[in-house]
């Protein structure tokens, strides 16, 4: 996929730039230790106009994850919002993916930077994992210990582990993986949180071994809108392989039914389930939509 061209313009360090005119320092020390922060946002092209998704809990959680990591985050929340939408103008941009990027300045040493960088850019993008329902497998690969690093950050070295993850899988011909935590209860994809559905009821991994992501948080609290039960618990391999349907989440998956794990293939129609629901009023929800139009 070809994220820019000779037009892209780029924001950078409070500059906005030609993307092909800028460069990336080959010593950085976000370069050879992945000591670097991100995040990853939407916008949407709605009856209002441009739109970006929860853009503040997004930047907010940008400068959480670098404080998290000692990484110094100098930059004003509201004003990388307001940038961000001069961006996507330049841009010419409304349906649009947007990466913002904190990263370090030279340094070979192990010890927290002291000078960070920031980059915003942004491309059309569509349904990260397609539009039909998936084929997961559980990974041999586990989520990081927690206490190795913190989870609830979006680090760029963290997502080695996603990119072997989803090759694993692929290589098996699926089209996403599932990965375990340390206790071999369910975690997360490599990319996206997951629910699932038992009885008319939805459940998820509770937070500490997960990414907490800001479109679970909204699944969530659509759940509570639209009077659906929703738990935060532990869940087993076990639980996954009988329940009734199940779903991935995230700001580029947005809501991706799942047909099967390995050799279990759920039962109840993806057009029945609580996650097309879900699906139904989420997208609704970012085009500003006054009316979910969804029947439960």
């Amino acid at each position: 996929m070809q994220y820019f061209n000779s037009n892209t313009v780029l924001y950078l360090n409070g500059k906005f730039q030609k993307a092909n005119n800028t460069t990336a320092d080959i010593y950085g020390q976000s370069l050879h230790y992945g000591y670097a922060v991100f995040e990853g946002i939407r916008a949407y092209n709605t009856h209002n106009g441009t739109r970006v998704f929860k853009a503040r809990q997004h930047f907010e959680r940008l400068k959480r994850s670098a404080e998290l990591v000692h990484m110094p985050f100098p930059w004003d929340v509201n004003d990388l919002i307001k940038q961000t939408y001069k961006l996507l103008e330049i841009n010419n941009l409304k349906n649009a993916y947007i990466r913002p990027l904190v990263y370090c300045a030279p340094n070979m040493s192990l010890v927290a930077g002291t000078k960070t960088s920031i980059m915003i850019c942004a491309w059309e993008w569509g349904a990260y994992l397609g539009h039909e329902q998936l084929k997961v497998c559980i990974s041999s690969y586990e989520r990081p210990n927690p206490k190795s690093t913190p989870m609830e950050a979006k680090v760029s070295g963290n997502y080695v582990n996603s990119i072997l993850a989803t090759t694993e899988a692929k290589s098996k011909g699926f089209d996403e993986a599932l990965l375990l935590d340390m206790n071999q209860n369910i975690a997360e994809a490599p990319g996206a949180n997951i629910f699932i559905e038992k009885n008319g009821r939805l459940y998820t991994p509770p937070k500490g071994h997960i990414l907490p992501g800001i479109t679970r948080a909204t699944v969530i609290e659509l759940c509570h809108i639209l009077d659906i039960e929703i738990i935060e618990k532990h869940l087993t391999e076990r639980d996954l392989k009988h329940a009734d349907s199940a779903f991935f989440c995230g700001t580029a998956t947005e809501i991706a039914g799942i047909a099967s794990v390995d050799e279990y293939k759920f039962p109840l129609r993806w057009t029945d389930s609580l996650g097309a629901t879900i699906q139904r009023t989420y997208k609704s929800l970012v085009l500003e939509k006054q009316n979910y139009e969804v029947i439960i």
